[in-house]
């Protein structure tokens, strides 16, 4: 095995899914994706590595140069009772300025949003992957639909011989 096949397997081994928002795909035409990081505390670090994190009514929000992610839902961790954090509370994106920039100019124009696509740990720490969107029309999702199930018709026929 060569030595950049290595390197891609032991990249795909340091990554571990904690949650995916797969209704953002449908609802949302995504036009770019963005790998950030998040600000938290112990206690939520804990609570994430459990799994129990809802990401499916929160969105980026830009406030002051700076992206947040908000209506992210990640439940109190049992054993840090006293130390524990507030679910539903705001979370700082970092991310580096430029890329902010670039990322703001094109959220701030009509119909566009942040959407976080999945929340995982990449080498120990906790990442999201943001996507700028446009949200879908309902002819748009109906389309999205037809495709799918064509494509399901297909590898079934494909497989049956």
């Amino acid at each position: 095995m060569s030595a950049k096949k290595k390197e891609v397997d032991r990249e795909h081994d340091n990554e571990r899914l904690i949650a995916q928002n797969r209704r953002a795909r449908f609802e949302y035409e995504i036009i770019e994706t963005l790998e950030c990081g998040l600000a938290l505390i112990g206690s939520e670090v804990k609570s994430l590595r459990t799994g129990k994190v809802s990401l499916e009514e929160a969105h980026g929000r830009m406030k002051d140069g700076e992206v947040w992610l908000v209506g992210c839902d990640i439940p109190e961790y049992k054993q840090a009772a006293h130390f524990g954090h507030t679910p539903r509370r705001p979370r700082k994106l970092l991310l580096h300025r430029r890329e902010i920039k670039r990322f703001a100019s094109r959220a701030y124009e009509k119909g566009m949003t942040l959407v976080p696509l999945k929340l995982y740990f990449k080498q120990g720490r906790a990442k999201l992957l943001l996507g700028l969107g446009r949200g879908k029309k309902l002819h748009d999702k109906r389309e999205s639909l037809k495709k799918a199930s064509v494509d399901r018709e297909i590898n079934r026929s494909m497989r049956r011989g």
